[in-house]
């Protein structure tokens, strides 16, 4: 077990979707309701900001050509720099949900997934950005739709629906519809979540095929490895553990992000901050979208 350290001031509402890469030179995350793109400069420890103009999901990624996509409450965007290049038609006209946290495969397509903002059971959906711009539903009845992430192989991919206090697995069937992609299949149970221990929200997979898990309401990270077995906790000062990413020079820091959503003025006064830990394993490495 190990203990987080803080490493910037509370500077966000509610933190949300930390990745690193090299592509944009170091880390980046959200302020989800707030609209906002954090980047943490690696020589100063600063942290900017880039309003984007609606609500954010925890889904933003390096372009594999320069640039970031960055997943908004209704659509997916393309940005050069902090300018809007291209954006999806809304992927729905009501404005009962939004989407909330998604990840690029394999083959540089963005998969997101949404919730209702009432929290209503089966509300959200999954869809995915093809290279060329379209969009698929690919499955709904989902109720809280969070961290998603592949194995180094690209052979498995780990999900949460955060309601179900489950990081589930899905096989990879690379040779499915060639002409399409790959498919996803054979979702199980990979590990659960006690009750009383958080929902699972956020995760990241390392190289050994192993699922940092944020527990939001947990105050804590849990690692577990390829069987789905606890392997680690990293403990936090605070309760509302939201995502976390592997990253840094070796991808072996772990970077975590914080909320103070629902909390009252003056409780848990780091709530809102980024704190880091050492993983002792290397992360993979946040694929790019390739459109």
């Amino acid at each position: 077990m190990a203990m987080a350290e803080q490493l910037t001031d509370p500077v966000t509402h509610h933190g949300e979707g930390a990745v690193w890469s090299d592509l944009w030179g170091g880390l980046k995350w959200v302020d989800m309701l707030a609209g906002a793109v954090l980047s943490l400069h690696p020589d100063t420890g600063e942290v900017s900001r880039m309003p984007v103009g609606s609500p954010v999901a925890a889904a933003v990624r390096p372009r594999l050509n320069g640039g970031m996509l960055v997943v908004t409450e209704r659509e997916f965007t393309l940005w050069q720099g902090d300018v809007q290049e291209f954006a999806t038609p809304p992927l729905w006209t009501d404005s009962a949900r939004r989407f909330n946290e998604g990840g690029c495969d394999p083959e540089g397509r963005m998969l997101c997934g949404s919730l209702a903002y009432a929290g209503d059971t089966g509300g959200g959906e999954m869809f995915r950005l093809n290279t060329d711009g379209s969009t698929e539903r690919l499955w709904g009845d989902v109720t809280t739709s969070n961290g998603l992430g592949f194995t180094a192989s690209g052979e498995r991919m780990y999900y949460i629906d955060s309601e179900t206090r489950r990081i589930d697995v899905f096989d990879v069937d690379v040779h499915a519809e060639a002409d399409a992609g790959s498919a996803l299949t054979g979702r199980r149970p990979f590990a659960s979540i006690e009750e009383g221990r958080g929902f699972p929200d956020g995760l990241w997979v390392d190289e050994l095929d192993g699922v940092w898990v944020a527990l939001y309401g947990g105050s804590a990270v849990h690692h577990y490895d390829s069987r789905g077995i606890l392997a680690d906790i990293v403990e936090l000062p605070v309760s509302k553990v939201t995502s976390c990413c592997l990253g840094g020079p070796d991808r072996s820091t772990l970077f975590i992000t914080t909320s103070r959503e629902n909390l009252a003025v003056g409780d848990e006064p780091a709530a809102g901050s980024l704190f880091t830990a050492q993983a002792g394993v290397r992360g993979v490495e946040a694929r790019p979208f390739a459109g």
